[in-house]
């Protein structure tokens, strides 16, 4: 079994593959000042649940805080005695990056273009929408030739709320209208038909250099809220990030 582990700025994706599959994911916060047992403890108790304590044969690690990529990577290494490779130089990827500096380009990028590239039709536009919401482009020879980075939906919500006197913390969830009669209802008709309404704009604009019959994906914490509002034909594809790590992994041993 092979450990795929996605470390974002809030959250930590677990999953693990079995002959090409899938087997699990699991979800923990992600600490910057948690200790490399703390990590471990918190993956042995992910893995015991799933059932997977003794079956670890390899790890790799896409992370976007470069803090906590080494503390993990040894307490990876701690519990399995396993090759752990972190998506970074030095680690093929098989990805064509024609971006102005390729060493720039973060890990969890190299991943969802990756898993995208393998998975989907080209040329496509990958978004990831998470604390940051970031769109890739990719040609359809499958090269990576750059994207856009805006804040998240989750982050503008609290931005909003922290820099204003009257408007709350807010929760998306529940129903959204685009004119909202209340408050609450304002905020996530700007939070989440705001972001969708984004999204459509973008992919007009990005098919006008990469085509009209480009495949666009979104994946993320957030895609599965805010995509139904889109007008556009997006594939919502949870696990994009995961395969890419997994795929990756298999071009390096």
């Amino acid at each position: 079994m092979i450990l795929t582990i996605d470390v974002g700025n809030t959250h930590t994706i677990i999953g693990a593959y079995s002959e090409d599959k899938l087997i699990f994911t699991s979800r923990i916060s992600t600490d910057r000042v948690k200790t490399q047992d703390e990590y471990a403890v918190a993956i042995k108790a992910v893995l015991s649940l799933h059932g997977a304590t003794d079956s670890i044969e390899g790890a790799i690690i896409s992370s976007v805080v470069p803090q906590v990529s080494m503390i993990l990577k040894n307490a990876i290494k701690m519990l399995f005695s396993c090759r752990v490779f972190v998506v970074g130089p030095g680690v093929k990827t098989g990805l064509n990056i024609k971006i102005d500096n390729p060493a720039q380009l973060g890990a969890d990028l190299v991943c969802v273009s990756v898993a995208a590239q393998n998975k989907y039709p080209l040329p496509s536009i990958v978004f990831d929408l998470g604390t940051a919401t970031t769109i890739s482009a990719l040609t359809e020879k499958g090269e990576m030739i750059g994207g856009s980075i805006l804040t998240g939906v989750g982050t503008a919500l609290n931005a909003l709320s922290q820099g204003t006197a009257q408007l709350p913390q807010i929760d998306l969830g529940g129903e959204v209208s685009v004119i909202g009669s209340n408050t609450v209802d304002c905020m996530r008709s700007g939070a989440i038909i705001g972001a969708a309404a984004m999204i459509d704009g973008m992919i007009c604009r990005y098919r006008e250099i990469l085509g009209e019959n480009t495949a666009v994906i979104a994946t993320g914490g957030l895609a599965s809220s805010i995509v139904p509002h889109c007008r556009e034909s997006i594939t919502v594809d949870d696990n994009l990030l995961l395969d890419g790590l997994y795929s990756i992994y298999k071009k390096n041993i």
